[in-house]
């Protein structure tokens, strides 16, 4: 922990702390298995260890990294992963049964996408495959990819569902193309849902820097910082349309001066919503904050 970050009660590292899930093989980065691997091990090696969050891997390479795994000389702890289970239900069973398989991997995680208004099938699939973490595996969450197709309503609808059956949800908030970058209304209207119905979510795609910006192919990308503020707008009782204009604010140094102000306490409130979101480098989110005094050099 920074100087910095003592200072102010350890709020720095409470809001930070395993927010980046490594998305490395994921698109736009899709780096080989062979690099994606040892570099997250160099990640947790070093002095930013405490906010990386899991491995991700896809359901259908996850034999691919185990066949890595195999050829390695046992000298590495079990490998902690999140599996993306694109295919929804159906594949919840097999993704979990190819993980819990091996003893180089430990199952963190399992991400399934939903059907516009499938989230509870989705959930019970969770449900019945997960590990409860009454045996060796240890406990693994589950979250269900709620689809932005059913509009507001269906996210509404799909969350509360979630709700209903104690499941987190996953919100996609880019890709590859503009319209896959929901805006600011459309996100700001999921947080307000999931955090009036406590529904923990986390994101996934687009988060590559920590303020809202325009890309090069002229994509409107939301920042990691905009949405951890928005969600302490609304973990305070702020509206949706107050935590649109957190989520539109450019000013990257006013963000990081609000950020600085949260307490602990404050912090772990805001993550106990928003739990983390996939990145395809851990590398560029950490030295935007560290551009942006959030953490020491």
């Amino acid at each position: 922990m920074s100087t910095a970050d003592a200072a102010r009660g350890g709020a720095g590292d409470a809001l930070y702390r395993s927010l980046f899930d490594d998305a490395a093989l994921f698109p736009p980065g899709n780096a080989p298995m062979g690099e994606a691997l040892p570099a997250h091990r160099r990640y947790l090696d070093s002095s930013r260890a405490a906010y990386v969050g899991p491995f991700l891997v896809s359901d259908a390479r996850v034999a691919e990294l185990r066949a890595v795994l195999s050829r390695e000389d046992g000298s590495h702890p079990p490998l902690e992963v999140v599996v993306t289970v694109p295919g929804g239900a159906d594949g919840v069973a097999p993704a979990v049964g190819a993980v819990l398989a091996d003893p180089a991997l430990r199952l963190r995680g399992v991400e399934a996408a939903a059907p516009p208004g499938g989230a509870a099938g989705v959930a019970a699939a969770l449900a019945a495959h997960l590990p409860d973490g009454s045996g060796e595996a240890g406990p693994a969450d589950g979250y269900v990819e709620v689809s932005r197709q059913g509009g507001p309503e269906g996210v509404r609808a799909d969350l509360e569902a979630l709700a209903a059956a104690g499941r987190s949800a996953k919100f996609r908030t880019g890709g590859l193309t503009a319209q896959a970058h929901p805006a600011e209304d459309e996100l700001a209207g999921f947080l307000y849902a999931a955090v009036g119905l406590g529904v923990p979510f986390k994101c996934t795609a687009g988060l590559h820097h920590a303020v809202r910006h325009t890309t090069a192919e002229g994509f409107e990308q939301h920042g990691f910082l905009n949405v951890l503020l928005a969600t302490d707008t609304l973990v305070r009782g702020g509206t949706a349309a107050d935590a649109a204009g957190v989520l539109a604010d450019r000013d990257g140094k006013s963000l990081a001066s609000r950020a600085a102000g949260l307490t602990a306490g404050e912090a772990a409130a805001v993550r106990a919503g928003f739990r983390s979101f996939g990145t395809c480098s851990i590398i560029e989110p950490l030295e935007d904050l560290v551009v942006l005094g959030a953490l020491g050099p």
